[in-house]
């Protein structure tokens, strides 16, 4: 009999099987261990009797998310450990990457960002000029975003609605990315806190229509502290817009967007897709049935994946 079959799902600590629903990863893993009370030299003692070698360093550095596991020997220790720590199956496998594979070869970008085409470089040289570190300290418990397509099938605007976790003490602050369609002008998009949180420094890039703003917190959140916030931005500086897509790097909580169109100007059929990757091909095409009273289409996901999910319109 599996060990996790002794320990049901009721019995675990509620700040655990908030970890395990919503990661990351080495937030689960250090719940798991404390609500098991085990010193990690215990833990790798039960992962040598299976045959597998993992140092004590290497866990150490795992459930403080210094590394992650990522070779073929690190991903069995990870199978092995929900086994030890009385965890349902591909509880911790899924928030590396949600597979049968370990999430070394998709090697995703620390931010999400707008679009696949989104110049990572760039982005980069953007958060380094507001000193932003690469992690932010911040994992997505669920996030409703609505995008507005104006009469001139331009992109509009966008506003969310963000409910977060913090994974370290003393998080303060969101950077979010806007990366306007072609022909966008960043320096003319407008960002607006709207509710549990006030605009800080903003920059961008005037080639790739990056924008890159903070949204400063009225409070310091603690490890494990959760904050619910809005924001959006209005653009309207380009083109015509044919797909809005969302990119997410790491596995998380839910994500639902909805794309509403102008009266005027409705395309003539939508569907949603995901990739794994940029370099990936598009999976997943479905129909989505446009709701002539709303003007509007939709797409939830559950508990995405690492990747990027994504609507697509035609206008004729």
């Amino acid at each position: 009999m599996r060990l996790g079959e002794q320990h049901t799902e009721a019995k675990r600590p509620p700040a655990l099987e908030a970890a395990l629903r919503t990661g990351p990863f080495h937030v689960a893993l250090r719940a798991a261990i404390a609500a098991r009370r085990l010193p990690l030299h215990r833990v790798q003692h039960h992962l040598s009797r299976q045959g597998i070698k993992v140092g004590v360093t290497s866990l150490s550095y795992w459930q403080q998310g210094a590394r992650r596991p990522q070779r073929d020997e690190s991903m069995r220790a990870v199978r092995a450990l929900e086994e030890i720590l009385q965890l349902p199956d591909e509880s911790l496998i899924r928030l590396l990457g949600r597979g049968e594979k370990a999430v070394a070869e998709q090697q995703p970008a620390p931010r999400p960002y707008r679009s696949p085409s989104t110049p990572s470089g760039v982005l980069h040289r953007l958060l380094t000029e507001l000193g932003s570190p690469l992690d932010g300290g911040l994992h997505t418990v669920g996030h409703f975003e609505r995008v507005r397509i104006g009469p001139r099938r331009e992109l509009l605007g966008r506003d969310s609605q963000h409910i977060v976790r913090a994974h370290r003490d003393g998080v303060d602050r969101y950077v979010a990315i806007h990366h306007g369609d072609p022909g966008c002008s960043p320096r003319d998009v407008a960002v607006e806190a709207t509710e549990n949180c006030r605009t800080g420094r903003m920059c961008w890039d005037s080639g790739s229509g990056l924008l890159v703003a903070e949204l400063l917190f009225d409070t310091r959140l603690r490890t494990g502290d959760t904050h619910v916030f809005r924001y959006g931005f209005e653009d309207g500086t380009a083109g015509a817009s044919t797909e809005y897509v969302r990119g997410f790097s790491c596995a998380g909580g839910q994500y639902a967007l909805q794309v509403r169109f102008a009266d005027e100007t409705l395309p003539v059929r939508c569907h949603g897709f995901a990739q794994r990757s940029k370099a990936a091909p598009r999976v997943g095409h479905q129909e989505l049935a446009l709701s002539d009273r709303h003007r509007s289409v939709h797409l939830v996901e559950q508990q995405v994946r690492v990747g990027l999910l994504g609507i697509g319109w035609d206008w004729d």
